[in-house]
């Protein structure tokens, strides 16, 4: 790490940019915010950066306390990467940079792979948190074979990977029409009137769900 360059000290910005500002280190960063990783599975995930780069990336994240190697949930002897306390604490900034970034999609950016887990990400980004219902609310979203879940209590936000019981609204489309609506290169006025989103449930939770999303009907 002593041959990286570096900005230089005095500024926490400048600081934290030679922690993660190297190219890809992000990505890695956004794949363990998803859920514990493989080295294999990082590889496949993120095409084009090859496996002594990615080595590298995960050498110097855990260097610097971002992320662990742990073994693989399940109790298997295989062993994963995933974020430390201090690495889960980009999440929020992360998610905050990947909803100004969704402001610069444009259709012809979509023609790579686009992984139904994105939306999980995707999902967190796009709540504004001056939207949040005053009642309690369960939005369950089933994005190609993921399903994750926005739950709304007592004003406070909390999301997870697994169905819910009983949700107030169910939401199922494609991932490349989630993120779509997410980029508003789509309206989920229309999206629905296509048939490329289906929602299911009480609408009035439909509309504080749209509403909490910043979206426009």
């Amino acid at each position: 790490m002593s041959s990286r360059r570096e900005y230089g000290p005095g500024c926490g910005l400048a600081v934290g940019l030679d922690v993660i500002g190297e190219r890809w280190t992000l990505l890695v960063v956004r794949e363990l915010l998803i859920g514990p990783a493989r080295f294999t599975a990082l590889l496949a995930n993120m095409p084009g950066i090859g496996p002594n780069l990615l080595a590298d990336r995960l050498r110097m994240l855990a260097g610097h306390g971002v992320l662990e190697r742990v073994p693989m949930p399940g109790g298997d002897r295989a062993m994963c990467y995933q974020l430390t306390e201090l690495g889960e604490q980009l999440r929020h900034p992360l998610l905050a940079l990947a909803r100004w970034g969704m402001g610069f999609l444009r259709e012809d950016d979509r023609g790579g792979v686009i992984r139904p887990e994105w939306g999980f990400l995707a999902v967190q980004s796009m709540v504004s948190r001056d939207a949040v219902p005053d009642v309690d609310d369960t939005y369950e979203f089933r994005v190609d074979s993921q399903t994750f879940v926005i739950e709304v209590r007592d004003g406070a936000v909390r999301f997870s990977r697994a169905p819910a019981a009983a949700p107030d609204i169910t939401v199922d489309c494609d991932a490349d029409t989630f993120i779509r609506v997410g980029a508003r290169m789509l309206a989920p006025g229309e999206a629905v009137a296509t048939g490329k989103v289906r929602i299911t449930g009480d609408p009035p939770a439909a509309r504080r769900c749209i509403r909490m999303l910043g979206l426009d009907w």
